[in-house]
């Protein structure tokens, strides 16, 4: 799944059936990312191949349950040397006193169980780790409502049944709610079906 992770679910069905493309999400991962970096579920590491980030040498960290991904996103950006912690988000990073200046969750929360509110228990288990000023950010694909086309939302109650997303119910007033009782300058935009979001820490 991974070597076509890339073309499948970033070109193709984020593009055309989420209706997010990729150079979006870049795009916001270009504004966002910090020079101390945490990424929580980088995939194949297509979107820290490709951003600027303020530094010519960051400090990148990488966190995933499953050690394929971690080691296919760290090769892929093997010149920054990252970190690599296989760990369950549920549960604290364990991270020691690492702090960073941004910290990414690109396409994880509509893949993690529970509703919004349980899902949000990953920030505050970042929370520890965060520098003064620290951005948190990221995208996901949102539940059943309006933004879905008739196409996407098919393939929504298909990857749902499936229990590769777990998203059904998830929505963008839920999660600016759990952000912004975290975080202050919290930011939601919605792309086709999909939130990407930004908050900054400590809270206002």
């Amino acid at each position: 799944m991974l070597a076509a992770y890339d073309w499948i679910v970033l070109g193709f069905v984020s593009r055309w059936m989420w209706r997010c493309s990729r150079r979006t999400m870049l795009k916001h991962y270009d504004a966002q990312v910090g020079a101390r970096h945490l990424d929580i579920g980088p995939g194949t590491g297509w979107f820290l191949d490709r951003c600027r980030f303020p530094v010519k040498n960051p400090d990148v960290t990488l966190i995933d349950l499953n050690e394929t991904p971690l080691a296919t996103a760290a090769r892929r950006i093997r010149r920054y040397r990252p970190a690599t912690h296989a760990r369950d988000v549920y549960r604290p990073l364990d991270l020691g006193a690492a702090r960073f200046d941004s910290v990414g969750m690109n396409f994880l929360l509509h893949c993690l169980p529970g509703t919004v509110a349980q899902k949000a228990v990953v920030f505050d288990h970042v929370v520890p780790h965060l520098a003064p000023g620290a951005r948190v950010f990221g995208s996901t694909v949102l539940g059943a409502g309006p933004h879905h086309t008739k196409a996407s939302a098919k393939l929504l109650g298909k990857l749902n049944r499936s229990d590769v997303f777990n998203n059904a119910d998830d929505r963008l007033d839920d999660l600016a709610r759990e952000l912004a009782s975290r975080f202050g300058e919290v930011d939601l935009r919605v792309k086709g079906a999909v939130c990407l979001f930004s908050a900054r820490f400590p809270a206002a």
